[in-house]
């Protein structure tokens, strides 16, 4: 039975509520998602599908959640609270341990710090707390001399901009965040899900892989030791289920800065309208020259722990390279494992957001993100 797709489009968008149909169409009946877009701070395209999901439900968002810990970072960079080419240790006296004292917060935030994990591991209590992982790393001996190479510090890098961010102001970067972006526009975006909202929040349902994508999943090589099995906690005494991550109530309690975001797309997208476009009556967070610092590309080439191309602006991804070449130049954006989508190209206005509740084959950035932001973007480009 074909799902039924709820919700609306502005005019000029139909093109978009098509596609969506499309890609449902074909997909399992237990798909559940949401999409949603801005244009120059408009919402264009609100619309969800799937039994139980409305356009207020609230999907675990994993690395999307980093978008939203990047933009606390540019407020206090562009208020001046926070420069990004001083030393880390400025802020942070204790991250000189073990050779990493020359390093400074640009490099930090794109990912050439080195110090994706610790030798043993986290426990999910740890995880869940920004300030214990920041305690673990800044001991930490870097897995690779700071500043000279880059890896995706997938699970640890909100900790590390959050720990900067305490020092800075005295709060941490979840407060400032509540205070400063979430609360003032009114976003479904939690860094710290309230228990009254819970009810709201869709669990996380794992991969179901064909025999094909399985197969391709065990080519894979991934030793219990790796760089990456490291920076995703798979060598832990208790090895991290990603797919699952957010179903602990610890994790959407305290929303810790890499991956423990709560949102609907209405959110994520808002999120990013707010980030570079006068929302209603609200100017826009960041001065167009703050977004093309951060957008402007920093870390490119082969990501040693993805082992695969991968480009970073200061803290978000270069979506345009990464996985839309649609996109203008300088878009900023962040993918998540569980298939969502979220990002801003400011030389159109855009801002989007996708959220699914089944994890997506191979994990980021779900592939029918190409085929819907696409349709997207050409709709924003001519309208």
């Amino acid at each position: 039975m074909t799902q039924e797709i709820h919700g609306t489009v502005a005019d000029g968008f139909e093109g978009v509520r098509a596609e969506f149909a499309a890609f449902v169409a074909g997909e399992r009946p237990d798909y559940e998602g949401q999409l949603c877009a801005y244009v120059h701070g408009r919402k264009v395209v609100d619309l969800w599908a799937g039994d139980g999901t409305d356009a207020g439900s609230l999907y675990g968002v994993y690395s999307s959640t980093k978008g939203a810990a990047y933009l606390v970072v540019a407020l206090l960079v562009q208020d001046g609270t926070l420069e990004l080419d001083r030393k880390v240790t400025y802020y942070w006296p204790e991250f000189a341990a073990e050779g990493k004292g020359g390093l400074t917060l640009r490099d930090l935030l794109s990912h050439r710090a080195g110090v994706v994990g610790t030798d043993t591991g986290f426990t999910l209590q740890e995880l869940a707390d920004d300030r214990a992982i920041a305690e673990r790393l800044a001991d930490q001996r870097p897995f690779w001399r700071p500043g000279t190479a880059f890896g995706y510090h997938g699970l640890v890098i909100g900790a590390l901009a959050g720990e900067v961010v305490r020092r800075a102001t005295g709060r941490t970067l979840q407060e400032v965040y509540e205070e400063r972006v979430r609360a003032p526009y009114a976003l479904d975006f939690h860094l710290g899900l309230p228990p009254a909202q819970e009810p709201r929040f869709r669990t996380a349902r794992p991969m179901v892989p064909t025999p094909a994508q399985q197969a391709l999943l065990d080519t894979v090589p991934s030793g219990p030791h790796s760089l990456s099995s490291i920076a995703f906690n798979r060598h832990a005494a208790e090895p991290t289920d990603l797919e699952t991550l957010p179903n602990h109530a610890v994790i959407r309690a305290k929303g810790p800065a890499s991956v423990g975001g709560v949102a609907s797309a209405r959110g994520l997208a808002g999120l990013y309208a707010a980030a570079i476009s006068e929302v209603g009556e609200k100017a826009e967070l960041l001065k167009p020259d703050t977004v093309a610092e951060f957008g402007q590309v920093h870390s490119v080439g082969y990501d040693l722990v993805a082992r695969a191309h991968r480009t970073y602006g200061i803290g978000f991804q270069a979506t345009a390279d990464m996985s839309h070449p649609f996109l203008g130049a300088g878009t900023i954006g962040h993918s998540g494992a569980g298939g969502c989508q979220a990002f801003a190209d400011p030389r159109c206005g855009l801002a989007y957001g996708y959220t699914r509740r089944r994890f997506a084959f191979p994990g980021g950035a779900a592939p029918e993100n190409d085929r819907l932001a696409a349709a997207v973007h050409r709709a924003a480009v001519a309208n």
